[in-house]
């Protein structure tokens, strides 16, 4: 029977909105994924990427369907940072030094749940909203789609090309770069392009660190100030 217009919507209802449907696919297409990622590196990478792929399909499917929910969004961010993560770890298993994955991991999730925490502490509805932001490169990234989603796609095709390019699992990180990069082929190319693309993700993230930090200082400052 067809929903009055107007209607409060019951619990049920937001937790099979069409958006968090696929959310919930996307958490098992990933468990599969890794399930499989050291017996069968191409099973592996075409589900994670669509895994990837389906996050922009779930923001359009919710605002088609008119069913934005903020646990879609929660549900939303943590797939793609517990996904990323794992990835992460992985790499941190297959390269020398492992670290720097490891240091990638920590400062994607740090600096998204500052922002998080940040955005909820300003009364902001979202944590894309950086229209008040003076960084100049945290505000393209934020307000432009286009070139948020190149940034994003880079990262998870850079991780998954050196995921399906580890072979013994003691590789040199930058020798595995350096060696395909002075290649003249379409893998190069990716590489090349993914790897810029990454970095300005890299340095967003740091930016968003601070930022959210200082939001969090600043919000202190205020609140003992009006004691």
């Amino acid at each position: 029977m067809a929903k009055k217009p107007g209607s409060k919507p019951s619990k049920l209802s937001v937790y099979l909105y069409i958006p968090n449907i696929i959310g919930y696919t996307r958490v098992l297409l990933n468990c599969y994924a890794f399930h499989v990622c050291f017996t069968n590196k191409i099973l592996f990478s075409i589900l994670y990427f669509f895994s990837f792929v389906c996050d922009a399909v779930d923001g359009w499917a919710a605002r088609k369907f008119n069913q934005v929910s903020t646990f879609g969004a929660v549900l939303d961010m943590v797939t793609d940072r517990i996904s990323t993560a794992c990835l992460l770890v992985v790499l941190s298993q297959v390269y020398k030094p492992g670290l720097v994955f490891l240091f990638l991991l920590a400062l994607d999730i740090a600096s998204h749940w500052l922002q998080m925490y940040s955005t909820f502490l300003m009364g902001k509805t979202s944590h894309k909203d950086v229209k008040d932001s003076s960084n100049w490169l945290f505000k393209l990234y934020y307000g432009n789609r286009m070139f948020m989603a190149y940034c994003c796609v880079s990262c998870e095709i850079l991780y998954l090309i050196l995921f399906y390019l580890s072979e013994n699992h003691t590789e040199k990180l930058m020798d595995v770069l350096a060696t395909n990069l002075q290649k003249i082929s379409i893998l190069s190319f990716l590489i090349a392009t993914s790897l810029v693309g990454c970095t300005i993700k890299q340095l967003t993230n740091v930016i968003q660190l601070k930022t959210a930090a200082d939001a969090c200082v600043l919000y202190d400052i205020d609140k003992k100030h009006k004691q």
